[in-house]
């Protein structure tokens, strides 16, 4: 556990991957005899004596300056120069910035792509780099240092010889990374058809009205976000009897863990999670959801009915997370009570994800609707027939979820994810990178539509007010600011009203490029979530995503400052890389922060939860220092 580190800021040109203690000794020696030189030259002497002593020296300084001219004496011709370094040694104490070539060059090439018809650009610095172009690359930029680092296979640097230089290479990597993501060129004409006019501030994003950021900032004395000088601390670690699917927390009582097994029950503190040694298993004749061609674990549990019942959802097929149904569960029996279909018009549907009607409806006791979410629809399911009744499972052959509101779309929504918001708003992620919010009362045209930075949403959150939506993708996480002031001057979110022509640019939330390469192969992002509260005025603290064996956390209040230290010197849409890790010893399932009912006074966020798929941890973010 710790902090983002600022060791890969620091970038020097000490040491090399070849004779670099021969090379520092040669680089002595030229600084004697120039001193030396320079100290002849002063003397009013004129002996022969220092005559012989002035050639002796001029010689040397001769052969030694072949070595050390200047990289446009050396190189008058090369184009695009650069200094290449490596970074060597990990995260271990040893890790530090190597030169791998003093003076090279890069350029972008479009070539064909494994064999592949389309051609895309590639970046190649000298021998070394052959990168496509893409946000895999986790390119980070230092404005102030003219420099830029990256990943391919290792993790490499550019330090560039101008400013003018450095900005060149910036603005043509990210044309070539438009024209990578959508085959267009990166004209004007082209953003325009891709973002929309009313998008400005993501195409141009020096050009944004980021006033609405400043707004929209929380000073109340509710908001305790964690200080550079605390440490995540008191972690507590238990086994979790293996094959760990979804982590589905309570916000009373108690905490589930869905795996292989069955539910897991786990008893709720302000310090964590604790097992009960309780678990809800499946037994051999009604361990399978959604009919009997499903042969799958249920990877997903949705608490319901002031959390005395659960939804589990098994997808129908391997490997794709469709469902034709859903298993109930009282956890105060233990027993599963149904299986449900999910129907329309007497026409089996199926479901790709399920989620509460809003953020705290699960505490409801009277709960009987939720939220479905499919390729191509949007709609809420409700467990009681058309009469308003609670359908009598007992003496139901094939009992049916009721689709009371919704939408089935024409082909090519592609929707991925999807949340609900404290009044019951919508926010809708697609394939296409696209981000949608639907108001409380249609779920038939969505009243904004964010166009995205073409890569997938994999998952989505939104606050409990619907004032940021948190967008994960696999290589970074997109923040947005709903608000907006409509035409009589009052401030409205996205979901309420179409936002205009005034829409800020988002920000995004990164890891390093040494970090990025640190998590592993399985280095995607997924599962972003902000800390969870349920009651008006109350604001989200923190932001989590897990990559790979990393569990990373965001001050909200800082990534929304538009006075952020990362911010400083970029070119683009601002990025933020300050937060703080937590390292586990296998790839993470998930983590989420305990609701806000578990922050105790010393700590300035309820405890985060880490499930791997063999433990579960619980991770107090301590007020003391």
């Amino acid at each position: 556990m710790g902090t983002s580190q600022s060791r890969e800021d620091r970038i020097t040109d000490s040491e090399s991957e070849e004779d670099y203690e021969e090379e520092e000794q040669e680089e002595e020696q030229y600084d004697d005899a120039l001193s030396d030189h320079q100290n002849a030259q002063s003397s009013s002497s004129t002996s022969s004596g220092t005559s012989k002593g002035l050639d002796d020296i001029d010689a040397k300084l001769k052969s030694l300056r072949l070595k050390y001219n200047s990289p446009q004496q050396s190189s008058p011709n090369l184009k695009n120069p650069v200094k290449l370094y490596h970074h060597i040694g990990g995260n271990t104490p040893k890790a530090k910035w190597v030169i791998s070539e003093k003076l090279t060059y890069y350029r972008f090439t479009k070539i064909s792509d494994d064999g592949d018809d389309v051609s895309c650009w590639f970046l190649e610095v000298g021998s070394k780099v052959k990168a496509k172009v893409s946000t895999e690359m986790q390119l980070k930029m230092f404005g102030d240092k003219k420099r830029v680092d990256f990943v391919d296979k290792a993790v490499w640097a550019l330090k560039f010889l101008s400013d003018e230089e450095y900005r060149n290479f910036v603005t043509q990597f990210q044309n070539c990374l438009f024209e990578n993501v959508y085959d267009m060129e990166a004209t004007e004409e082209n953003k325009v058809k891709v973002y929309g006019k009313e998008f400005i501030g993501w195409m141009k994003p020096e050009a944004a009205d980021d006033s609405v950021w400043e707004d929209a900032e929380d000073h109340s004395s509710d908001s305790t976000p964690v200080k550079r000088s605390q440490e995540l601390m008191e972690e507590f670690e238990e086994a979790a009897n293996g094959g760990v699917q979804s982590l589905a927390l309570g916000a009373l009582d108690n905490s589930f863990l869905v795996n292989d097994l069955g539910v897991q029950v786990y008893r709720n503190f302000n310090h964590g999670i604790n097992s009960k040694g309780i678990c809800v298993k499946f037994d051999a004749g009604s361990s399978r959801i959604g009919g009997n061609s499903s042969n799958s674990t249920p990877k997903k549990g949705l608490l319901m009915r002031a959390e005395t019942n659960m939804m589990l959802m098994s997808p129908a097929e391997e490997g794709k997370p469709n469902a034709n149904g859903l298993k109930q569960v009282d956890i105060e029996t233990g027993k599963i009570v149904t299986e449900w279909k999910f129907e329309k018009d007497g026409v089996d549907v199926s479901m790709r994800d399920i989620t509460n009607d809003t953020k705290g409806s699960q505490l409801d006791p009277s709960e009987s609707t939720f939220l479905g979410l499919d390729d191509n629809r949007l709609c809420q399911w409700d467990m009681r027939d058309r009469k308003g009744m609670v359908q009598n499972i007992a003496t139901s052959d094939s009992p049916v979820l009721h689709w009371t509101q919704g939408h089935q779309f024409s082909r090519g929504t592609n929707f991925q994810c999807f949340a609900s918001t404290g009044d019951g708003s919508i926010v809708v992620g697609s394939l296409d990178g696209k981000i949608r919010l639907y108001s409380k009362t249609s779920m038939r045209q969505a009243k904004t539509a964010f166009p995205g930075l073409g890569s997938p949403i994999t998952h989505v959150d939104v606050t409990y007010d619907g004032k940021w939506v948190l967008g994960t993708t696999d290589t970074y996480l997109i923040l947005i600011c709903t608000l907006f002031t409509d035409k009589e001057g009052k401030m409205k979110t996205g979901f309420g009203g179409r936002m205009g022509n005034k829409i800020p640019a988002p920000r995004l939330l990164k890891l390093t490029p040494l970090d990025s390469h640190l998590a592993g192969n399985n280095n995607k992002f997924h599962g972003g979530h902000f800390s969870w509260v349920t009651e008006n005025g109350k604001q989200e603290r923190h932001l989590v995503a897990t990559v790979g064996k990393f569990s990373v956390i965001w001050d909200f209040q800082q990534v929304k400052s538009s006075a952020h230290e990362c911010y400083r010197n970029q070119q683009g849409l601002k990025s933020c890389y300050c937060y703080k890790i937590v390292l586990k010893d296998e790839s993470i399932v998930e983590s989420r922060f305990m609701h806000d009912n578990f922050a105790v006074s010393n700590s300035p966020e309820a405890p985060l939860v880490v499930a791997t798929p063999m433990k579960v941890s619980s991770i107090s973010l301590s007020g003391r220092r």
